[in-house]
């Protein structure tokens, strides 16, 4: 088979403003960049439409490091619905340069299951990844302008929280010092860099309704605490509206086409192993007030990306999705049954068999939300009948629908079984309202046990001192009735990546409490995750190249 971008390469695009006409978007509305990329305003968001569109969150079981095609199954899906009558659309999150050139490559999709241009949604897009970093980093120069300028008039800050981002994994900026040399280089202090899609503006761009509530929200980002211990705000600088100037493309949704020429909007990049995992906010609501059915993605597995995007994403945004689709592979359920790594794509039921325990406690945590789910087991070539089986078995045992999705071979078409048992599920048997997993009013405490405990299984959960006066600053500021963005490992239900399977009566260790007021999360770091993450041993730059303006290697 072809690879993927050999596939989107071949492939004929619809002008950008063809598609939009047929979503219901004029073309006096689009900003265009080129033919076959636009931005539609938000303005366009209409909530009486919103109400009454059906949407569907695609999660899946904890992942393997290659992941387990969510992203093919979230735009197969929607191809699917159109392929069989309906009106849908896809929202997905934008890609990141760190893991495009690091571990996965690019993140569009799969196969004949992508959205296109592949190519430049998976490099620089429309520059959104870009202008968060910019806004970033222009609010660190200014802060550290603010310091050294005021150091004489006895004006500093006792701690300073706010970093500088880079969207790309690079280790050795995790922990450096800043400010050496000469005097006029600036204060000398330890800080460090996380990666853009860790960054609160990133968090922010995504959670915001249009640019006056991101500006406003910009205002309150925390940058840092007074000796008297009250806190240093954005605002403090008089800058916020500065930096808004930097994001005034970027909180507008970017709107593209599948391989079958059907919208698709792409906006925003949280990591939810490291923030909270949804496209924006905006992308969803634009999409259901163009479409009758949306497919949208959280991500990583379910205990991570799903359990935010139901208890911060809907939570603000006021969202009711009618279903949840479960993704799933036998090689990712091998793995959880204690199949060795290296022989996945090798028949195994019994590893097949003893991994269904990961996706039934994906399942018990999903209906807990109140979902009703569809299993879609996203199909590989080296996967067997009888495994596919054991698999429909099991899921008809719990009374869950199940589909096999093809759509990375087939298209649509390959998705139809999918899409007709999704639309069967939501007309007769739709999801309850949402059932959240803490109450506004619980202490933060409260929240992250209901998290680690109810959807993670931990019998316990240990905070180091750090964390500890972080929580005492939260209470004493009045933030304790913000949402918790837990940030772990995405490998396991527990902190340790290795532990496959269903992890229980583990603790958990929460390093540390880090308040994003302009988001109006707390984000809690758990275990060993890091903000930044590091290149593995062979990234997948050393295959990337471009020849001729033909680029290879990304896929």
């Amino acid at each position: 088979m072809k690879t993927d971008i050999e596939i989107s390469s071949a492939y004929k695009m619809r002008d950008i403003r063809e598609v939009a006409y047929d979503a219901g978007i004029d073309k006096e509305n689009l900003s265009l960049k080129g033919n076959y990329i636009a931005k539609v305003p938000e303005e366009l968001i209409d909530e009486k439409k919103v109400n009454e569109s059906n949407l569907i969150l695609v999660t899946a079981i904890t992942p393997t490091k290659a992941g387990v095609g969510k992203t093919t199954v979230s735009i197969g899906l929607s191809m699917g619905l159109n392929h069989i009558g309906k009106k849908s659309m896809v929202a997905l999150r934008e890609p990141s340069l760190g893991p495009c050139f690091g571990m996965k490559g690019g993140a569009a999709g799969g196969g004949y299951a992508q959205v296109v241009p592949m190519e430049d949604i998976n490099l620089h897009f429309t520059g959104d990844f870009h202008a968060v970093t910019s806004a970033n980093n222009m609010i660190a120069a200014l802060l550290e302008n603010h310091i050294y300028q005021e150091q004489n008039h006895g004006i500093c800050l006792q701690e300073i929280v706010w970093k500088r981002v880079l969207d790309v994994n690079d280790r050795t900026l995790r922990s450096i010092v800043s400010g050496v040399g000469a005097k006029t280089n600036g204060v000398t202090r330890a800080t460090g860099f996380d990666i853009t899609p860790a960054s609160e503006i990133m968090a922010i761009l995504c959670l915001s309704k249009d640019l006056e509530d991101l500006k406003q929200r910009i205002g309150k980002i925390i940058l840092g605490f007074k000796h008297d211990g009250t806190p240093f705000y954005v605002d403090d600088m008089g800058v916020a509206g500065a930096i808004a100037i930097l994001m005034k493309d970027a909180i507008h949704p970017n709107l593209v086409q599948t391989l079958e020429g059907t919208p698709a909007f792409i906006h925003g990049g949280p990591f939810a192993n490291i923030a909270h995992g949804c496209n924006s906010l905006v992308a969803t609501k634009t999409a259901m007030t163009h479409a009758d059915y949306v497919v949208t993605e959280a991500g990583f597995g379910a205990d991570l990306g799903a359990e935010k995007f139901f208890n911060i994403k809907c939570r603000k945004g006021g969202l009711q999705p009618k279903l949840t689709v479960l993704v799933a592979t036998l090689q990712g359920l091998k793995m959880h049954g204690g199949t060795d790594l290296a022989k996945l794509q090798k028949k195994d039921m019994k590893g097949v068999e003893k991994g269904l325990a990961n996706l039934e406690k994906h399942i018990e945590n999903l209906k807990g939300f109140g979902q009703n789910i569809v299993v879609a087991l996203n199909k590989y070539g080296t996967d067997t009948e009888k495994e596919i089986a054991l698999v429909r078995e099991r899921c008809e045992s719990l009374g869950v629908p199940f589909a096999v999705n093809n759509a990375y071979v087939e298209g649509g078409a390959g998705a139809a079984e999918l899409a007709r048992v999704v639309v069967d599920t939501i007309e007769n048997k739709p999801s309850e309202p949402l059932k959240f997993t803490y109450e506004t009013n619980d202490t933060i405490e409260e929240k992250i046990w209901k998290i680690a405990s109810g959807i993670y299984g931990a019998k316990n959960v240990f905070y180091y001192g750090t964390a500890r006066e972080s929580m005492k600053r939260i209470e004493a500021m009045g933030l304790a009735h913000y949402p918790v963005c837990i940030a772990k490992t995405q490998y396991s239900f527990s902190t340790d990546a290795k532990a496959y399977g269903v992890a229980k009566d583990f603790e958990m260790n929460i390093q540390d409490l880090i308040i994003n007021n302009g988001a109006e999360m707390i984000v809690a770091i758990a275990g060993d995750i890091l903000r930044m993450p590091g290149l593995p041993k062979t990234p997948q730059a050393k295959f990337m190249d471009i020849k001729d303006g033909v680029i290879t290697g990304l896929s």
